[in-house]
Protein backbone atom coordinates (compact mmCIF):
# COMPACT_ATOMS: atom_id res chain seq x y z
CA UNK A 1 0.00 0.00 0.00
CA UNK A 2 1.33 3.21 -0.93
CA UNK A 3 0.73 7.09 0.34
CA UNK A 4 -1.85 9.35 -1.22
CA UNK A 5 -1.02 13.41 -0.97
CA UNK A 6 -3.69 15.66 -0.72
CA UNK A 7 -4.90 17.52 -3.49
CA UNK A 8 -3.09 15.29 -5.86
CA UNK A 9 -3.98 11.75 -7.46
CA UNK A 10 -1.93 9.74 -10.02
CA UNK A 11 -4.62 8.41 -12.22
CA UNK A 12 -4.18 4.78 -11.05
CA UNK A 13 -5.58 6.85 -7.83
CA UNK A 14 -8.22 8.44 -9.47
CA UNK A 15 -10.21 5.57 -10.91
CA UNK A 16 -12.29 5.21 -7.75
CA UNK A 17 -13.79 8.48 -8.75
CA UNK A 18 -13.74 7.96 -12.09
CA UNK A 19 -12.97 5.58 -15.00
CA UNK A 20 -9.04 5.64 -16.43
CA UNK A 21 -10.00 3.89 -19.22
CA UNK A 22 -12.30 6.17 -20.44
CA UNK A 23 -10.34 9.95 -19.82
CA UNK A 24 -12.31 10.82 -17.56
CA UNK A 25 -11.54 13.50 -14.78
CA UNK A 26 -13.22 14.77 -11.92
CA UNK A 27 -15.11 17.70 -11.87
CA UNK A 28 -12.65 20.54 -10.25
CA UNK A 29 -9.75 18.53 -11.46
CA UNK A 30 -7.53 18.66 -14.25
CA UNK A 31 -5.03 15.95 -15.85
CA UNK A 32 -1.21 16.57 -16.79
CA UNK A 33 1.04 14.42 -17.72
CA UNK A 34 4.54 14.55 -16.08
CA UNK A 35 8.13 13.55 -16.70
CA UNK A 36 10.24 11.87 -19.37
CA UNK A 37 7.34 8.93 -18.65
CA UNK A 38 4.74 11.21 -19.07
CA UNK A 39 3.15 9.94 -16.11
CA UNK A 40 -0.28 11.21 -15.38
CA UNK A 41 -1.82 12.79 -12.48
CA UNK A 42 -5.02 14.51 -11.58
CA UNK A 43 -4.91 17.81 -10.23
CA UNK A 44 -7.26 20.26 -8.24
CA UNK A 45 -7.60 23.40 -11.01
CA UNK A 46 -7.21 25.22 -7.63
CA UNK A 47 -3.02 25.16 -8.47
CA UNK A 48 -3.78 26.74 -12.05
CA UNK A 49 -3.81 30.21 -10.03
CA UNK A 50 -0.67 29.48 -7.96
CA UNK A 51 2.65 30.99 -8.96
CA UNK A 52 4.73 27.90 -8.15
CA UNK A 53 2.18 26.35 -10.77
CA UNK A 54 2.41 29.26 -13.00
CA UNK A 55 6.14 28.95 -13.31
CA UNK A 56 5.57 25.54 -14.41
CA UNK A 57 2.76 26.36 -16.79
CA UNK A 58 5.33 28.53 -17.80
CA UNK A 59 8.23 26.13 -18.70
CA UNK A 60 5.71 24.25 -20.74
CA UNK A 61 4.70 26.95 -23.36
CA UNK A 62 7.91 27.39 -23.65
CA UNK A 63 8.68 23.34 -24.36
CA UNK A 64 5.65 23.08 -26.18
CA UNK A 65 3.85 26.28 -26.94
CA UNK A 66 0.46 25.59 -27.22
CA UNK A 67 0.87 22.39 -28.93
CA UNK A 68 1.40 19.56 -26.69
CA UNK A 69 2.69 16.48 -27.61
CA UNK A 70 0.33 14.34 -25.16
CA UNK A 71 -2.78 16.23 -26.65
CA UNK A 72 -3.53 17.22 -23.05
CA UNK A 73 -1.34 19.60 -21.26
CA UNK A 74 2.45 18.28 -20.56
CA UNK A 75 4.91 19.28 -17.85
CA UNK A 76 8.37 19.79 -18.86
CA UNK A 77 10.01 18.81 -15.48
CA UNK A 78 10.92 16.07 -13.37
CA UNK A 79 8.06 14.02 -11.91
CA UNK A 80 10.16 14.30 -8.10
CA UNK A 81 10.31 18.35 -8.90
CA UNK A 82 6.55 18.17 -9.78
CA UNK A 83 5.59 16.54 -6.60
CA UNK A 84 7.52 18.69 -4.09
CA UNK A 85 5.74 21.44 -5.87
CA UNK A 86 1.98 20.00 -5.68
CA UNK A 87 3.03 18.94 -2.35
CA UNK A 88 4.15 22.64 -1.16
CA UNK A 89 0.73 23.90 -2.70
CA UNK A 90 -1.46 21.45 -0.84
CA UNK A 91 0.18 23.19 2.24
CA UNK A 92 -0.67 26.61 1.57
Amino acid sequence: MGFRLRGIRRASIATKMASSKSGEVPKGYLAVYVGEEMKRFVIPISYLNQPLFQELLSQAEDEYGYDHPMGALTIPCNEDVFLNITSSLDRC
